[in-house]
């Protein structure tokens, strides 16, 4: 008889693994790179309006990579200025990596770090339960909404919490994506009923519409090498199936006619490419830099 599928996110020594085989086969980073180097400067120069003291909340910051690279973009577009950095991350192991990568940078003496080892949803209740008036210059959620209950209320929590001026960016798999195409066929036997997991930008783009909110949207191309994934038996390839399906243990999980029907969705066009003997996968991403309220 067939396991009951679990989540992946449920062992998170095994989530980290699979992450990071992700990242060592996908682009993802490295498209990311580039919009920060090329299209968020101009993005964040527009924020601030010349004040001394800025405000950034970070959620779902992983290690902090990413977050770093903008907050150096930042420091530059507004030289001199002190920053309030709210970090919000529920893992321990990241957030101690994010610390530790702080500790042994030099130059960010005008940025003071607030460590929120929570949730969207518990900084959410946190702040609430405080008379908070301080508002937030730039607010980033970086591949996160697909761990929240419902994404569109988490957006507009974060977007009220934006200066008048401040920026929203969400960074999410777009709708055409080979992540929308698999959660599109796939979506009621693979994901998981007590988060969003299957939500792409498309998801969120159709809400904002919905309530005439204004944003800008950036495609980012991205591929990711799933070839290891066709191999039976590879431990790589393992990795990379639980981490496409988010099922722990996919392949022992799975019912033969799940796991074969996964495997064709993977490598069909809607998903994927083939070139040189590899299968790469369409991890394309899309950003996009919401309004503050009027």
């Amino acid at each position: 008889m067939t396991s009951p599928l679990r989540s992946l996110v449920e062992d998170d020594s095994r989530y980290q693994k699979a992450f990071q085989m992700f990242l060592d086969r996908s682009s993802e980073h490295q498209c990311m790179q580039d919009f920060i180097h090329n299209i968020l400067p101009s993005i964040l120069a527009s924020v601030g309006e010349g004040q001394p003291h800025l405000n950034v909340i970070g959620v779902g910051s992983g290690a902090g990579d990413i977050d770093l690279e903008m907050m150096s973009q930042l420091c530059q577009k507004h030289p001199g200025v002190t920053v309030d950095n709210e970090v919000v991350e529920p893992s321990s192991q990241q957030l101690h990596n994010y610390r530790v990568k702080v500790s042994q940078k030099q130059d960010l003496d005008h940025i003071k770090f607030t460590w929120n080892k929570m949730t969207a949803a518990e900084f959410e209740e946190h702040w609430k339960a405080k008379p908070m008036t301080k508002k937030a210059d730039f607010i980033h959620m970086i591949q996160m909404l697909y761990y929240v209950k419902d994404p569109s209320a988490t957006v507009s929590f974060f977007r009220s919490l934006l200066n008048r001026n401040g920026k929203l960016l969400i960074i999410l798999v777009s709708g055409e994506s080979g992540w929308g195409n698999l959660w599109r066929t796939y979506r009621s036997q693979l994901c998981n009923k007590e988060i969003s997991q299957c939500v792409t930008m498309g998801d969120i783009k159709s809400f904002l519409d919905s309530k005439e909110v204004g944003y800008q949207s950036y495609e980012l191309l991205s591929q990711m090498d799933i070839t290891e994934c066709f191999t039976p038996g590879d431990q790589q390839g393992e990795l990379l199936l639980d981490f496409l399906t988010e099922v722990l243990d996919f392949s022992q999980a799975a019912s033969p006619e799940l796991k074969a029907g996964v495997l064709d969705m993977l490598r069909h066009p809607d998903c994927s490419s083939e070139s040189g003997g590899k299968v790469m996968f369409n991890n394309n991403l899309t950003a996009l830099v919401v309004d503050p309220l009027p």
